[in-house]
């Protein structure tokens, strides 16, 4: 266990080399501390993954650094934890995270920033791994902001487009809206057991606490709240599409292996806090999951940008998974989590490719015939796409979401079922329409062919973790997170309803793909465009394609009174509040001097009054 602090420290060296020296490093040596601190910290995951299996199976391990600091009795340690759930979580960030590093060494190649991206990568990384390794919540919280300052930073690479900018800063703005939930939710766990230590709050939580008992209620929709915003949950999910103004290795880095992972992590991890508030569970979690689910399926129906697409695609993914973690399936919810940084890192990469083969366009609807041009993305895309819309036995995706909608179908929760089962439906729809108008018909863009060992070695090791055999990659889950429903059904021999819900699922599948065929291939989009020209259909497509109006109303509820505040703001009326003081004053002042006439007629009345007044007020006082 000593090497587990290693895993996170390599990148955050390599973080600091290029951080300082940027410029003065060619393209060469960038690469190399880049990509090379990555692959250490790899190593470093495997050998402390080999370690953990031939030492600790089965048990969480405790590494303490040293103390970070001490106020009073509050003395959080710098400390590391590590069981099952980090084992998998590390090895994806470190696995997926090194084929993303290789691939952007070759599709950054040339671009102004070079040794700049690579530190930014480098960090996040590095964020990430603490984050899912701290043994206490303050530790997880910093890794957690430490994404959202990459996250910022990466999206908002390209800085000289303003709309780049203010992709980066909606991102960032909305996440730290989640980030003040968690905060919340943390000094409230700090108040009710003395500490932030993970272990000790799970072992103390169910001796503290009654089910649904109104502190853990309110302190577990904080936690939730802190998820929404990492892993684009409905409410806060608008920032997600807009993050695909950076490099496409950023998406796919952001999308696949850390940062939208991190609500998940949080929920799983915290998880026995989760079981005495079923309610909030089920609903603030599964609810919102499934909801998260369906809107970013209607909206990836009418994207025309290839980015765009997979985002909302990611989106609805990780509704899967919410739906997995408020049924229960916590292991389910982790699986599908890895299998998902599997595909969805391989189909985000392949879009890189498509992109700078036909010269950095990103409107499908101007590609057209690559699948000739270049044959490795289009099996990717093939792969990567059937993992998506869960093709049987043949993709890992098929395995991961069909024990997903066995879990929601087992225990009894018919409505996410459903919402599953129709999400699924959708998905195949918009991923077939996307291979098919970006692959076949009629070339609309000029496309290069690609090559290169750091082009082609992460694709194909993605590709055949994509497949089938990724799914052989089991997560060692057991004892650290509980069985779902379905599971222990199976585990009773009582299973027999499993086959009818996988048919369902597979069927609702085989019928998006089957309506996407007549449409596209067939009608080849005609009745589409019939439809998009009527006003219920024009409308329609108009509300997809703009995120089902999110940001439009946000853009009235929150920005622009913000903007009407920060104008009315703009003069300072508190300063000149203040300055109406001395203005009164002045004019007391002003008023006074005429008095001074040096007249002693004027002089004598005055004194007159005066004593007058003070004879009344002497007379009052007497009697």
């Amino acid at each position: 266990m000593s090497m587990l602090a290693w895993t996170f420290i390599c990148p955050l060296i390599g973080f600091l080399i290029l951080a300082s020296l940027r410029d003065r490093l060619s393209e060469t040596m960038a690469t190399i501390v880049g990509v090379g601190s990555m692959a250490l910290s790899a190593i470093f995951a495997l050998m402390t993954s080999l370690d953990y299996f031939q030492n600790y199976n089965g048990q969480a391990v405790n590494v303490p650094l040293w103390t970070w600091l001490k106020v009073g009795e509050f003395a959080p340690a710098f400390g590391l934890q590590f069981d099952g759930l980090t084992l998998t979580m590390t090895a994806i960030i470190t696995g997926v995270g090194f084929l993303i590093h290789l691939f952007a060494s070759w599709y950054m190649k040339g671009e102004d920033g070079f040794a700049r991206f690579f530190s930014y990568l480098n960090l996040f990384v590095a964020s990430m791994l603490l984050l899912v390794q701290g043994d206490n919540l303050l530790l997880l919280y910093l890794g957690w902001e430490g994404v959202g300052i990459c996250s910022y930073l990466l999206i908002g690479f390209y800085y000289s487009e303003r709309a780049n900018g203010r992709a980066a800063i909606k991102a960032f703005t909305v996440t730290r809206v989640g980030d003040v939930f968690l905060a919340i939710g943390l000094f409230l766990l700090f108040r009710e057991f003395g500490t932030l230590t993970i272990s000790e709050i799970i072992t103390k939580a169910p001796e503290v606490f009654s089910v649904n008992n109104p502190t853990m209620i309110l302190t577990t929709m904080m936690l939730v709240g802190g998820a929404w915003g990492k892993s684009a949950q409905i409410p806060l999910h608008t920032w997600l599409a807009d993050a695909m103004a950076g490099p496409t290795p950023v998406s796919a880095l952001i999308h696949a292996a850390t940062m939208v992972t991190a609500g998940v992590y949080l929920i799983a991890r915290m998880h026995p806090l989760f079981v005495l508030t079923p309610e909030v569970l089920l609903y603030w979690v599964g609810g919102v999951g499934a909801i998260s689910m369906l809107v970013a399926g209607f909206c990836a129906l009418a994207q025309t940008d290839i980015k765009r697409i997979l985002a909302y695609s990611t989106m609805s993914q990780l509704g899967y998974m919410f739906i997995a973690l408020g049924v229960g399936a916590w292991q389910a919810a982790i699986f599908h989590l890895m299998t998902h940084a599997f595909f969805k890192a391989l189909l985000f990469l392949a879009s890189g490719a498509v992109i700078l083969s036909v010269h950095h366009e990103q409107n499908i609807f101007k590609m057209g015939g690559l699948y000739k041009k270049i044959p490795l993305v289009f099996a990717c895309f093939v792969v990567g796409g059937g993992a998506l819309v869960a093709l049987p036995w043949v993709t890992v995706g098929f395995y991961s979401k069909e024990a997903i909608l066995w879990e929601a179908y087992a225990g009894g929760y018919q409505t996410l079922f459903w919402a599953g089962v129709v999400g699924a439906f959708l998905t195949s729809v918009y991923t077939f329409r996307l291979i098919w108008i970006t692959f076949f018909g009629e070339e609309k863009t000029h496309a290069h062919k690609l090559s290169g060992i750091s082009y082609w070695l992460p694709l194909t090791v993605l590709l055949v973790l994509s497949t089938g055999v990724g799914a052989l990659l089991v997560p060692p889950l057991t004892g650290v997170l509980p069985l779902g429903p379905g599971a222990l059904l199976e585990q009773a021999g009582n299973a027999d309803a499993k086959h009818t819900a996988e048919y369902i699922a597979v069927g609702f599948m085989a019928a998006g793909l089957l309506l996407a065929v007549i449409l596209y291939v067939f009608n080849k989009g005609r009745l589409l465009e019939c439809f998009k020209k009527t006003a219920i259909g024009g409308a329609l497509y108009h509300w997809c394609y703009h995120g089902l109006g999110f940001d439009a109303l946000y853009d009235i509820v929150f920005v622009k009174p913000f903007l009407a505040i920060t104008k009315a703001l703009r003069n300072d009326p508190v300063d000149k509040l203040i300055n109406i003081f001395p203005a009164l004053a002045s004019v007391g002042n002003k008023l006074t001097a005429k008095t001074q006439t040096g007249l002693l007629r004027t002089h004598a009345i005055s004194f007159g009054f005066g004593l007058v007044i003070l004879l009344i007020l002497a007379m009052m006082m007497v009697v």
